[in-house]
């Protein structure tokens, strides 16, 4: 079981335990929706979209949480400010579990996290997310606007090892690094996103994983589920069980890796990863008392799920 000397720091996002040792919280799960090609999303641009089959997507993983004592996130994902801006408000109705304000451009983003705390979910929305290609400006409207909890995207273009993803967020001579810049912007909730790009690199991010939380001692996880759904031979060449094994697997990895979360991909797979990683949790949570580490909440998987 992977220990860290580092101290490591423990986020509350809404109620919801965020970091710690490997054994102490169980692990957040957040699961995306409206994400691009979800096919109960009618006009992407407009943020259109099926309610009734959104709402049910929504109450499974909180099911799927209920039952298994891992807490959840939704990724909220939309192309467009206004897009965002809907999903959000409907989100935020029909569960009380914080969100990720999720696009690909900070020009989507910064209207729609604005938007977020404007109408009083300040505590439940998560910035998603600071990068390399971030500027000066997106660091000072976060501020100005007072975002509270954010994901920071681990990327390094020059450097793709997990030791550049450390050197992404330390900066150097030349560069002010990320967790700098996250600071000047005010963000008291720091999430690492150790950045998968492909599926073999989910073995990197999954050791970078370990190396942000020895380094800085900050709330680390990724997104393996990006790559399985890009493999075209799971769904296909390796037999019919093998993309469901195979997505579930990859978040198995990256938790016995030390992940405090995990983005496990289109929220309709809730059903399949949530009782995979409770037992990871339940199994490593049970190993850790050999070292003095303890459960710090009730409901933990080992509680919950035997």
């Amino acid at each position: 079981m992977i220990q860290f000397e580092r101290e490591q720091k423990v986020f509350d996002v809404s109620g919801i335990k965020i970091g710690g040792k490997p054994g102490e919280y169980p692990t957040v799960l957040i699961g995306t929706i409206f994400y691009e090609g979800h096919k109960i999303v009618h006009d992407p641009i407009g943020g259109l979209f099926d309610k009734s089959r959104a709402e049910s997507l929504l109450k499974k993983q909180e099911e799927m949480s209920d039952l298994t004592g891992n807490p959840h996130i939704i990724d909220v994902f939309g192309p467009t400010a206004e897009a965002l801006c809907n999903y959000i408000d409907f989100v935020a109705d029909v569960t009380s579990a914080p969100f990720l304000v999720d696009s690909t451009s900070a020009s989507q983003r910064i209207p729609a996290i604005k938007h977020a705390v404007e109408i009083g979910l300040k505590e439940r929305a998560v910035y998603n997310s600071i990068d390399y290609n971030v500027k000066n400006e997106e660091i000072a409207a976060l501020k100005e606007v007072g975002v509270k909890s954010a994901v920071v995207l681990a990327l390094n273009p020059t450097n793709l090892w997990p030791e550049g993803r450390i050197n992404i967020l330390k900066g150097g001579d030349t560069q002010t690094g990320l967790l700098k810049l996250t600071e000047e912007a005010g963000i008291g909730n720091t999430l690492i996103d150790t950045c998968v790009l492909d599926v073999p690199s989910i073995s990197l991010a999954a050791k970078a994983i370990q190396l942000v939380k020895g380094e800085f001692g900050f709330p680390a996880g990724c997104s393996p589920a990006n790559a399985i759904t890009t493999w075209k031979k799971a769904r296909k060449g390796l037999g019919p069980h093998a993309y469901d094994v195979c997505m579930a697997s990859a978040a198995v990895l990256t938790q016995l890796n030390g992940a405090n979360f995990v983005l496990y991909g289109p929220i309709e797979f809730a059903e399949k990863v949530f009782p995979v990683c409770a037992l990871t949790d339940a199994l490593n949570t049970y190993y850790g008392r050999r070292m003095g580490i303890r459960p710090q909440v009730n409901n933990h998987p080992l509680a919950k799920i035997f």
